[in-house]
């Protein structure tokens, strides 16, 4: 099926009026579950001395992170709570101005 020259040019007149609006919540879950996995790796690689450097600055800007189990569950949550906050926070403002 084709599409007719007066269907294109309604669909072309749409698209320049409608604002690109962003999920906040989709975003900020998605910051969550990615924060909350580079904690993970950086717990395991604090467990078996890899990447030292990055896991003492992780040690000094996180709260709650450690190279151990509970201390990698704790960062992973303060990573995941953070990240979601602050990227639903950008989104929306996004999408305020984007009106």
């Amino acid at each position: 099926m084709g599409v007719t020259t007066a269907e294109r040019e309604s669909y072309d007149a749409a698209s320049r009026t409608e604002q690109i609006r962003l999920n906040s919540l989709a975003f900020a879950e998605a910051a969550a579950v990615v924060s909350a996995g580079v904690m993970l790796l950086l717990g395991i690689f604090g467990t078996i001395g890899i990447y030292e450097g990055a896991v003492r600055m992780m040690e000094q800007w996180h709260l709650f992170f450690e190279p151990t189990i509970l201390g990698t569950a704790g960062g992973m949550v303060e990573a995941a709570v953070i990240s979601f906050v602050l990227t639903y926070a950008l989104i929306g403002l996004y999408n305020l101005f984007a009106r």
